[in-house]
């Protein structure tokens, strides 16, 4: 691969002219994206529901399938996603993912029981593997401008801390309106819209040189990750002692260590190394890991709040995410201005700190706790900090990048991401129900009364949620540090285009 070069990239002295457009287009499909990760979570108790009551009668045990079948394959497949676009072409990647997840979409809004819905969403995992990294490498080849291209990423950075918070709350508009299965359904105009806008506003680019794809690596990677997450997933309600947890979490640590071997000796592997050896994208990389074990689960645990413990409405508990989605997009776009002149050590440092302290404010609820006086300023914080590190991720992760290892590096940022949020939820998930378990188990509450089980129940709950929280603010915090010693980059290395991978400051 050596003597692979790119080709048909827009030259740095002849800027696209549509390239803001792309920018739009590129972004409507990252939305769909990102916001198709959590869109479910409010929807899925109605999806669970009997048949007879329009559902499929999932079982409670299988919930979290409907999550964990898309961020698994979308996190598993992303490193061969990104090669496959490399050199079939970004744009073609991008237009092939497009009409893939909009199939999928229809599928699983038709799904006439639990498995076919869960085959849905692993497929929608397999081609948001292909669409994703191909929009990041698309953004990365048309902004050529180090200042355009932090505006670029802006956005984008933007759109990856709101589309959580976006999920849940179109999820509650279009359960309670329509039916649970327009969340999915939704997907499909969105796919649509921007197929047909991208294919005359997005230039091509590619990597020529013979493709090698390394399907054996993407299989080890991903059912090892599926191995890990479905051991801890099992620790949750059997218990850490359960045999029933740890072989499942041995065999995905030997499928990953397979992995890892692989890579390090076939010709033309799906994870490079020498892109997580570079000390500045390893940095990186590691610092996005951190951020999605402590962030992912704290959308899924404060629904059930809202939901279970305040007893809103789907609608109310999407909304009350807001003031986080405004906290991202304004603390993103902030960034995307202050990288070029701080750099990025600072930003993403005190972003990650910031959000580490908004998550521990939150791990002191209370079944009461009042949502002005509490809740929002926490989620607020924690917005404002990571709308900073999100941008400066980003950048830093495609620092000096090979031309033709730019997909690869994209998506080893987003599968970072995702191995991070499908652990950090399955982990904190686990923290919740055993915490939940020797708190009611301690209580000296005896009463059968309706009305004291109700009260013992969401006690139980919340502490579980604030052991959950107090463990995504200490990933969080990991995430600062991480990013801190080992990017070793300022903001006048940001815009050069050397054959340097790091510099020391």
């Amino acid at each position: 691969m050596s003597d692979a070069v790119e080709s048909n990239v827009v030259h740095a002295d002849v800027p696209d002219p549509r390239r803001w457009f792309a920018l739009f287009v590129i972004a409507i499909a990252a939305l769909m994206v990102v916001l198709d990760a959590s869109i479910v979570n409010i929807a899925l108790p109605h999806a669970a529901l009997p048949k007879a009551m329009g559902g499929l009668g999932i079982a409670l045990k299988n919930y979290q399938w409907a999550v964990t079948a898309y961020t698994l394959t979308f996190g598993g497949f992303l490193l061969l996603g990104g090669r496959i676009g490399d050199y079939v072409g970004r744009k073609r990647a991008f237009l092939i993912g497009l009409v893939g997840f909009a199939a999928a979409s229809l599928l699983g809004g038709f799904a006439q029981n639990q498995g076919m819905l869960f085959g849905a969403r692993a497929l929608q995992g397999i081609f948001g593997a292909l669409l994703a990294p191909a929009s990041l490498s698309l953004i990365s080849v048309t902004f050529t401008d180090s200042k355009e291209r932090a505006k670029a990423f802006g956005v984008f950075g933007a759109l990856s801390g709101v589309g959580a918070a976006i999920g849940l709350i179109a999820g509650g508009l279009l359960t309670q309106y329509l039916s649970w299965r327009w969340c999915l359904f939704v997907n499909t105009p969105m796919a649509l819209i921007a197929l047909f806008l991208a294919i005359p506003n997005i230039k091509e680019s590619k990597v020529d040189g013979h493709p090698h794809y390394d399907v054996p690596g993407a299989l080890t990677a991903t059912v090892g990750m599926v191995g890990i997450v479905y051991g801890v997933s099992q620790a949750s309600t059997h218990g850490w002692g359960s045999t029933s947890a740890w072989p499942y979490i041995a065999l995905g640590a030997v499928l990953l260590a397979i992995f890892f071997v692989l890579e390090s000796r076939i010709k033309s592997p799906l994870l490079p190394l020498r892109l997580i050896t570079d000390r500045v994208r390893a940095g990186s990389y590691l610092s996005q890991i951190f951020v999605g074990l402590g962030l992912f689960g704290m959308f899924l645990f404060m629904t059930f709040y809202f939901q279970n413990v305040h007893q809103y409405s789907a609608i109310k508990s999407g909304l009350l995410f807001l003031p986080f989605s405004v906290g991202v997009i304004v603390s993103a776009a902030t960034a995307s201005q202050l990288l070029p002149k701080f750099g990025p050590r600072p930003l993403a440092t005190i972003g990650c700190t910031m959000g580490a302290i908004g998550l521990s404010l939150l791990s002191f609820l209370k079944p009461d706790s009042s949502y002005l006086g509490h809740v929002m300023p926490a989620m607020v914080i924690t917005s404002l900090g990571l709308g900073l590190a999100f941008v400066t991720i980003a950048s830093t992760a495609l620092f000096n990048v090979r031309p033709n290892d730019t997909g690869a590096a994209s998506a080893v940022l987003q599968t970072a991401q995702q191995i991070g949020g499908s652990f950090g939820t399955a982990i904190q998930n686990t923290i919740v129900v055993s915490s939940a378990t020797a708190f009611v188990a301690g209580s000296l509450h005896h009463s059968n009364t309706p009305a004291a089980v109700l009260a013992l129940r969401n006690a139980a709950a919340v502490h579980g949620y604030d052991q959950a929280f107090r463990f995504g603010s200490l990933m969080l915090l990991l995430g600062a540090v991480s990013f801190f010693f080992l990017v070793n980059i300022d903001r006048h290395h940001l815009g050069q285009h050397d054959e340097a991978t790091s510099v020391v400051v």
